[in-house]
């Protein structure tokens, strides 16, 4: 009770307070178990909902309630949280199902789901560069690095990049090790690399920084690069998620932005993914190369910028101009340092007795004018406030 009033006070003054989720069903007037308010709220009825590479963010749209179900649950049973807070969620997909208006899937591999809710289903398999899915080959598991590694070399004398995708964190480590004691440029992926860091590696990869690129699970959805002509697929026979027929189809896409695009699994068996994800290569390329023969088209591999991935987060170079107050500007007239030293004690008691009174707005502005007073004491111009001083 002592920490619900103590809330109260707050938001009733700042207009917030930690934990604020406690009061989510109050502040929308909504009942217990309703959905919360949400995008989808303030769409028109005739708009239209895209979801891309649903495989994959489906499932992921499922399982946003019950993580945040379970985690809340338990503030919940131990006090940090008042029941209520647990109406603060994302939508349980369902809700969202209900509420969503016409919605296209779009995806390479779509699960059953999107097949059986789907009226209407178009697929997009040729391309306009006229390029084909990479042939695929199945080589034995024995002496599969030695093999992938020559392979390499050919791929490296032509100045084109390697993909390759093994089953544990581990081996992709040892991999990376043993080619580059082979004097073979290489990098790996792993789920400890943050986005930033992932991102800058596969810009060094299109770059020529290095050669082979070795991953897990990060060598599927959403990688466009046109300089890959070859993707190994070690270990394709161990049937699992990795090497589902749908990561499979995936993994093998990567290299069909290349005209010389190729995929190897290594396997000493077929697995039934395997062989799905081989039957449907083999339907597209058909389809692929008959629409190249009847409209004379050429493959060409596509043609991408390669953009620094940090561009947009690198602070603007525009010049910042502010103004200076004319009471402060008055202040500022002596010469004496003292002078300011003593404006400055005074401007900071009145900015805690502001804060001490609530009055942060106040307190923020005098805050500022502070910063601004040391600023232009380290050797920067002022003028009037009705011109604009450059920093």
């Amino acid at each position: 009770e002592q920490r619900t009033m103590y809330d109260i006070e707050m938001i009733r003054e700042l207009g917030f307070c930690s934990g604020i989720e406690n009061y989510s069903r109050y502040l929308s007037g909504r009942e217990e178990g309703e959905p919360p308010p949400c995008l989808i709220d303030y769409l028109p009825n005739d708009s239209l909902i895209i979801i891309d590479e649903s495989h994959v963010t489906i499932p992921q749209l499922r399982g946003m309630y019950k993580g945040d179900h379970s985690r809340k649950t338990t503030l919940v049973e131990y006090g940090f949280r008042l029941p209520s807070a647990l109406d603060n969620r994302p939508l349980m997909y369902e809700e969202f199902e209900h509420m969503s208006p016409q919605t296209v899937y779009v995806s390479a591999t779509p699960r059953d789901y999107e097949l059986e809710e789907s009226g209407n289903v178009a697929e997009q398999i040729v391309r306009p560069t006229g390029l084909i899915d990479p042939e695929v080959e199945i080589r034995p598991i024995t002496n599969q690095v030695d093999d992938l590694l020559s392979e390499i070399r050919l791929r490296v004398n032509n100045r084109e990049r390697v993909l390759v995708t093994t089953l544990t964190k581990r081996m992709a480590e040892d991999l990376a090790e043993y080619f580059n004691d082979n004097q073979v440029r290489v990098r790996y992926l792993h789920s400890d690399i943050d986005t930033v860091e992932r991102s800058e590696i596969l810009r060094d990869l299109r770059l020529g920084e290095f050669d082979v690129l070795v991953g897990i699970n990060l060598l599927r959805e959403g990688l466009d690069l046109p300089e890959v002509s070859l993707v190994a697929i070690l270990d394709a026979d161990k049937e699992g998620f990795l090497r589902s027929a749908g990561s499979l189809i995936q993994t093998i896409g990567r290299a069909a932005r290349n005209v010389n695009g190729k995929a190897i699994m290594y396997a000493d068996k077929e697995t039934r993914s395997m062989k799905i994800a081989l039957d449907e290569t083999s339907r597209r390329r058909e389809k692929q190369i008959q629409f190249n023969l009847d409209n004379n088209i050429e493959p060409k591999t596509i043609i991408k910028n390669i953009q620094d991935i940090m561009e947009g987060a690198k602070p603007s170079q525009t010049k910042r101009f502010i103004k200076i107050p004319n009471q402060i500007k008055k202040k500022l007239q002596s010469d004496n340092p003292s002078d300011v030293s003593k404006l400055l004690d005074e401007l900071e008691v009145q900015m805690f007795n502001a804060a001490k009174d609530l009055d942060f707005e106040e307190a923020a502005k005098i805050r500022d004018e502070i910063k601004l007073i040391k600023d232009l004491n380290f050797g920067i111009n002022y003028i009037d406030s009705t011109e604009k001083v450059r920093i």
